[in-house]
């Protein structure tokens, strides 16, 4: 046990400190700006050099103040603008948007990282899963928490046996989207822009995909509830969100999101002999809670906020890229969130349990 602590910071999925991706980053928004730029500035197999925006007068100032070279519009990226500057993407547009990019970067030949969930719907995410096979680039969904440490870990124990045969999960993710961003018309809460709705695509997914990872199973039946109160989710059905799932051999999942309530995360997993409580989860610094028998531990590590987090995943997908390793998670994983977000909003919609 000792050993495995000594060791729980380090990157296991690490191949390769040799090489650079150089990526062009789409979607200027303070995401993108704040978090995913200085990331790959901080990164080992990274560096930005091209933005992205609506327009290129925007995107060149926004490369100036960042001494990023080249900025170029949305039109000009399409029409194969400062192709040789870059090696990857980076798609940090509303959900709606993604796919279009994707498919123009997969005529460019270029390698795809796409913000989570991957499109608006399952049909515009197949489309996207088939741009990039056709083209044989690599598409990477931005799922960060498949690299924080805390989850990997959490994976290992339960291949090894430390909670016995998993039996239920509950994942929790909420926040006061309102108060982040006092904007009652934002990207979120339009259904055109987001998709099937706005709980369950922007934070329901985490509970969705992590539990996905750390088990190695896929959901097979859903049922679900939601409901929307305040005026400014009067387009959306799922200011709060309720589901049961049921995953590969018999787990039960309850899953439970919102955007407007206190900021809380949580992924519990127990099983026949221990239990892995993740908590907080997804927000930045993930800390693991143990339990087996009268045996109980606490397991933090160095602070993981959400710019340190993206970090490791644009390292882990650089490393994928530049070795021709396998991509976890590629298009096709994510495409089996989508079909599940569709699945619990269908069960909503019916009042029926959903096969998937």
């Amino acid at each position: 046990m000792k050993d495995w602590l000594d060791s729980y910071d380090d990157r296991d999925w690490q191949t390769t400190t040799d090489g650079t991706v150089r990526y062009a980053l789409l979607g200027l928004g303070w995401w993108t700006i704040d978090l995913a730029l200085p990331a790959i500035q901080e990164s080992d197999l990274g560096e930005v050099t091209t933005l992205v925006s609506s327009s290129s007068e925007k995107a060149q100032r926004l490369a100036d103040e960042n001494g990023v070279d080249h900025g170029i519009s949305y039109d000009e990226f399409h029409d194969g603008a400062a192709t040789d500057a870059y090696d990857a993407i980076y798609v940090g547009t509303p959900n709606a948007y993604h796919l279009e990019y994707v498919e123009s970067a997969a005529t460019h030949g270029k390698a795809v990282l796409c913000e989570k969930p991957m499109e608006s719907t399952v049909e515009r995410a197949e489309r996207m899963v088939e741009a990039a096979e056709s083209a044989d680039v690599p598409l990477m969904i931005a799922y960060r928490m498949q690299t924080d440490p805390a989850v990997r870990r959490a994976k290992e124990l339960v291949a090894d046996g430390f909670i016995g045969d998993p039996v239920s999960v509950y994942g929790n993710n909420s926040q006061p989207l309102l108060q982040m961003i006092p904007d009652h018309d934002q990207w979120r809460l339009d259904p055109d822009l987001s998709g099937y709705g706005t709980s369950v695509m922007d934070l329901g997914i985490y509970s969705l995909n992590t539990t996905r990872f750390i088990l190695d199973r896929d959901p097979v039946a859903v049922q679900s509830q939601m409901s929307s109160h305040h005026e400014a989710f009067e387009d959306v059905p799922d200011e709060r969100s309720g589901a049961l799932l049921t995953l590969e051999d018999g787990v039960k999942m309850v899953t439970t999101d919102s955007q407007r309530a206190h900021e809380d995360t949580q992924l519990k997993i127990t099983g026949t002999a221990g239990q892995i409580d993740l908590r907080p989860a997804f927000h930045g610094q993930c800390t693991m809670h143990l339990a087996r028998g009268e045996m109980t531990a606490t397991v933090s590590h160095e602070a993981f906020d959400s710019q340190r987090e993206m970090r490791e995943e644009f390292d882990f997908f650089a490393d994928r890229v530049l070795t021709d390793g396998e991509i976890v998670a590629d298009g096709r994983h994510g495409l089996q969130d989508m079909r599940t977000i569709r699945a619990i909003h269908r069960a909503a919609e019916s009042g029926d349990v959903v096969e998937l």
